[in-house]
Protein backbone atom coordinates (compact mmCIF):
# COMPACT_ATOMS: atom_id res chain seq x y z
CA UNK A 1 0.00 0.00 0.00
CA UNK A 2 2.72 2.61 0.83
CA UNK A 3 4.45 1.91 -2.56
CA UNK A 4 1.44 3.18 -4.29
CA UNK A 5 1.10 5.86 -2.40
CA UNK A 6 4.74 6.86 -3.49
CA UNK A 7 4.27 5.66 -6.71
CA UNK A 8 1.40 7.85 -7.24
CA UNK A 9 3.00 10.83 -5.59
CA UNK A 10 5.48 10.60 -8.46
CA UNK A 11 3.17 11.49 -11.03
CA UNK A 12 4.24 14.84 -12.29
CA UNK A 13 0.43 16.12 -12.70
CA UNK A 14 0.54 15.26 -9.11
CA UNK A 15 3.52 16.57 -7.97
CA UNK A 16 2.49 19.76 -9.69
CA UNK A 17 -0.90 20.15 -8.04
CA UNK A 18 1.22 19.87 -4.80
CA UNK A 19 3.65 22.20 -5.70
CA UNK A 20 1.06 24.91 -6.23
CA UNK A 21 -0.31 24.07 -3.07
CA UNK A 22 2.57 24.84 -1.50
CA UNK A 23 3.27 27.95 -2.95
CA UNK A 24 0.00 28.90 -2.31
CA UNK A 25 -0.07 27.71 1.37
CA UNK A 26 3.10 29.19 1.86
CA UNK A 27 2.16 32.64 -0.04
CA UNK A 28 -1.29 32.62 2.38
CA UNK A 29 1.07 32.40 5.56
CA UNK A 30 3.06 35.00 4.54
CA UNK A 31 5.99 32.12 4.66
CA UNK A 32 7.32 32.94 1.30
CA UNK A 33 9.72 35.53 1.82
CA UNK A 34 11.63 34.74 -1.75
CA UNK A 35 9.55 33.34 -4.83
CA UNK A 36 11.90 32.72 -7.69
CA UNK A 37 11.60 31.54 -11.69
CA UNK A 38 13.23 30.89 -14.63
CA UNK A 39 12.48 32.41 -17.96
CA UNK A 40 14.04 32.07 -21.30
CA UNK A 41 15.20 35.18 -22.87
CA UNK A 42 17.71 35.98 -25.95
CA UNK A 43 20.51 36.73 -23.43
CA UNK A 44 19.75 32.94 -21.86
CA UNK A 45 17.99 31.44 -18.84
CA UNK A 46 17.21 34.19 -16.42
CA UNK A 47 16.67 33.51 -12.77
CA UNK A 48 13.93 35.76 -11.23
CA UNK A 49 13.65 36.60 -7.66
CA UNK A 50 11.36 38.33 -5.54
CA UNK A 51 9.97 39.76 -1.54
CA UNK A 52 6.92 41.16 -1.44
CA UNK A 53 8.32 44.35 -1.00
CA UNK A 54 9.55 43.96 -5.04
CA UNK A 55 11.57 41.96 -8.10
CA UNK A 56 15.27 41.25 -5.61
CA UNK A 57 17.47 39.84 -8.41
CA UNK A 58 17.54 38.77 -11.88
CA UNK A 59 20.45 36.97 -12.68
CA UNK A 60 22.29 35.28 -15.88
CA UNK A 61 23.15 31.49 -15.83
CA UNK A 62 26.73 32.56 -16.82
CA UNK A 63 26.05 33.97 -12.56
CA UNK A 64 25.58 30.34 -11.80
CA UNK A 65 21.54 29.76 -10.57
CA UNK A 66 22.03 27.94 -7.61
CA UNK A 67 24.59 29.85 -6.33
CA UNK A 68 22.64 32.77 -6.24
CA UNK A 69 19.09 31.17 -4.31
CA UNK A 70 22.26 29.93 -1.65
CA UNK A 71 23.44 33.58 -1.40
CA UNK A 72 19.71 34.86 -1.56
CA UNK A 73 18.79 32.12 1.66
CA UNK A 74 22.19 33.05 3.11
CA UNK A 75 21.85 36.66 3.25
CA UNK A 76 18.16 37.33 2.88
CA UNK A 77 16.23 34.70 3.75
CA UNK A 78 15.74 30.79 3.77
CA UNK A 79 11.95 31.09 3.12
CA UNK A 80 12.26 30.70 -0.70
CA UNK A 81 10.54 28.54 -3.24
CA UNK A 82 9.45 28.32 -7.04
CA UNK A 83 6.83 30.07 -7.10
CA UNK A 84 6.52 31.77 -10.34
CA UNK A 85 3.23 33.84 -10.12
CA UNK A 86 4.75 36.33 -7.89
CA UNK A 87 7.14 37.34 -11.06
CA UNK A 88 4.13 36.82 -13.66
CA UNK A 89 4.19 40.63 -14.62
CA UNK A 90 8.01 41.03 -14.54
CA UNK A 91 8.26 37.68 -17.13
CA UNK A 92 5.44 39.15 -19.17
CA UNK A 93 7.37 42.89 -19.56
CA UNK A 94 10.53 40.83 -19.75
CA UNK A 95 8.94 39.29 -22.95
CA UNK A 96 7.80 42.50 -24.67
CA UNK A 97 10.87 44.05 -23.78
CA UNK A 98 12.63 41.71 -25.73
CA UNK A 99 9.85 41.64 -28.53
CA UNK A 100 11.07 45.63 -28.82
CA UNK A 101 7.36 46.31 -27.33
CA UNK A 102 7.99 47.99 -23.72
CA UNK A 103 11.07 50.31 -22.89
CA UNK A 104 11.08 50.67 -19.21
CA UNK A 105 10.00 47.92 -16.71
CA UNK A 106 7.17 49.08 -14.62
CA UNK A 107 7.56 46.71 -11.32
CA UNK A 108 8.48 47.27 -7.72
CA UNK A 109 11.68 46.67 -6.83
CA UNK A 110 13.26 45.73 -3.48
CA UNK A 111 17.05 47.14 -3.66
CA UNK A 112 18.46 45.48 -0.16
CA UNK A 113 21.13 43.84 -1.53
CA UNK A 114 22.96 47.08 -2.34
CA UNK A 115 23.92 50.06 -0.74
CA UNK A 116 26.10 53.22 -0.12
CA UNK A 117 27.73 54.31 -2.73
CA UNK A 118 26.55 51.55 -5.53
CA UNK A 119 23.06 52.02 -4.79
CA UNK A 120 23.40 55.68 -6.19
CA UNK A 121 24.90 54.48 -8.91
CA UNK A 122 21.91 52.04 -9.00
CA UNK A 123 19.01 54.57 -8.77
CA UNK A 124 21.00 56.47 -11.31
CA UNK A 125 20.99 53.80 -14.07
CA UNK A 126 17.10 54.22 -14.06
CA UNK A 127 17.50 57.38 -15.70
CA UNK A 128 19.55 56.27 -18.17
CA UNK A 129 16.52 56.05 -21.18
CA UNK A 130 16.08 53.01 -23.47
CA UNK A 131 18.57 53.12 -26.55
CA UNK A 132 21.03 55.61 -24.68
CA UNK A 133 24.27 54.56 -23.57
CA UNK A 134 26.03 57.00 -20.94
CA UNK A 135 30.31 56.25 -20.08
CA UNK A 136 31.51 55.08 -16.59
CA UNK A 137 33.09 58.74 -16.05
CA UNK A 138 29.45 60.06 -17.16
CA UNK A 139 27.93 58.40 -14.41
CA UNK A 140 30.62 59.16 -11.91
CA UNK A 141 30.26 62.73 -12.55
CA UNK A 142 26.29 62.58 -12.26
CA UNK A 143 26.02 60.64 -8.67
CA UNK A 144 28.77 63.47 -7.71
CA UNK A 145 32.02 61.69 -7.53
CA UNK A 146 34.01 62.22 -10.55
CA UNK A 147 36.58 60.19 -9.82
CA UNK A 148 35.02 57.46 -9.38
CA UNK A 149 35.02 55.72 -12.80
CA UNK A 150 36.10 52.11 -11.41
CA UNK A 151 33.69 52.26 -8.25
CA UNK A 152 30.98 53.00 -11.00
CA UNK A 153 32.00 49.70 -13.03
CA UNK A 154 31.76 47.69 -9.72
CA UNK A 155 28.36 48.89 -8.92
CA UNK A 156 27.29 48.02 -12.15
CA UNK A 157 28.71 44.55 -12.20
CA UNK A 158 27.21 44.33 -8.58
CA UNK A 159 23.78 45.41 -9.90
CA UNK A 160 21.30 43.06 -8.34
CA UNK A 161 18.73 43.66 -11.30
CA UNK A 162 20.57 43.36 -14.64
CA UNK A 163 18.04 44.51 -17.62
CA UNK A 164 15.63 46.04 -15.11
CA UNK A 165 17.77 48.53 -14.20
CA UNK A 166 19.66 49.34 -17.11
CA UNK A 167 23.45 48.83 -16.06
CA UNK A 168 24.13 47.54 -20.11
CA UNK A 169 23.70 51.13 -20.93
CA UNK A 170 27.11 52.04 -19.43
CA UNK A 171 30.22 51.82 -21.79
CA UNK A 172 33.63 52.77 -22.00
CA UNK A 173 34.29 56.42 -22.90
CA UNK A 174 35.35 55.67 -26.36
CA UNK A 175 31.80 54.19 -26.98
CA UNK A 176 33.17 50.24 -26.57
CA UNK A 177 30.92 48.13 -24.80
CA UNK A 178 33.12 47.24 -21.37
CA UNK A 179 32.54 44.52 -18.98
CA UNK A 180 29.45 43.05 -18.17
CA UNK A 181 27.79 40.47 -15.46
CA UNK A 182 26.39 38.68 -18.38
CA UNK A 183 28.94 38.60 -20.46
CA UNK A 184 30.03 40.63 -23.44
CA UNK A 185 27.47 38.66 -25.85
CA UNK A 186 24.43 39.70 -23.78
CA UNK A 187 25.77 43.14 -22.95
CA UNK A 188 25.77 43.57 -27.22
CA UNK A 189 22.41 41.52 -27.72
CA UNK A 190 20.83 44.25 -25.10
CA UNK A 191 22.17 47.20 -26.80
CA UNK A 192 22.12 46.29 -30.49
CA UNK A 193 18.00 45.39 -29.23
CA UNK A 194 17.98 48.79 -28.38
CA UNK A 195 20.03 50.57 -30.84
CA UNK A 196 17.01 48.83 -33.79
Amino acid sequence: MTANIFHEAADPATLDRLHRRLEHDAETAQLLDIAYRTVDSPVGPLLLAATPAGVLRVAYAIEDHDAVLARLAATVSPRILNAPRRLDTLAAQLDEYFAKRRTTFDVPVDLRLTDGFRRTVIEHLRAIGYGRRESYAAVAAAVGNPRAVRAVGTACGHNPLPVVIPCHRVVRSDGSAGQYVGGAQAKSTLLNLEAA
